[in-house]
């Protein structure tokens, strides 16, 4: 693996920890709403993180990436929802940065 495929691999896992972070905070203090907006800036600085070293492409897949509705009427548990599909991207594009998959 190389230099530059290990700072890129950093990258992503940074933005893993940011929003791990984030769902912590929120399943703590149970305030959704707060963790809604938390994770709408994180996704924003991470498009531009991704976008500027990972590449163009996959930064704008993220960008346009949204989980579909829920139906829960648990504002926690939409948020836990929410956290889970973005979590789920980032670990498969962590894991294709790895195996050197192109997109």
């Amino acid at each position: 693996m190389g230099d530059e495929t290990s700072q890129t691999l950093a990258v992503v896992d940074q933005q893993l920890q940011e929003l791990e972070a984030i769902a912590k905070q929120t399943n703590d203090d149970l305030n959704a709403v707060a963790g809604q907006e938390r994770v709408a800036k994180w996704k924003v600085r991470t498009v531009a993180v991704l976008t500027q070293r990972v590449g163009p492409m996959e930064g704008q897949e993220f960008s346009k990436a949204n989980p579909g509705p829920s139906f829960t009427n648990d504002l926690v548990d939409e948020f836990n929802d929410e956290v889970d599909f973005y979590r789920g991207r980032l670990k498969a594009m962590h894991k294709r940065l790895q195996t050197g998959e192109a997109r």
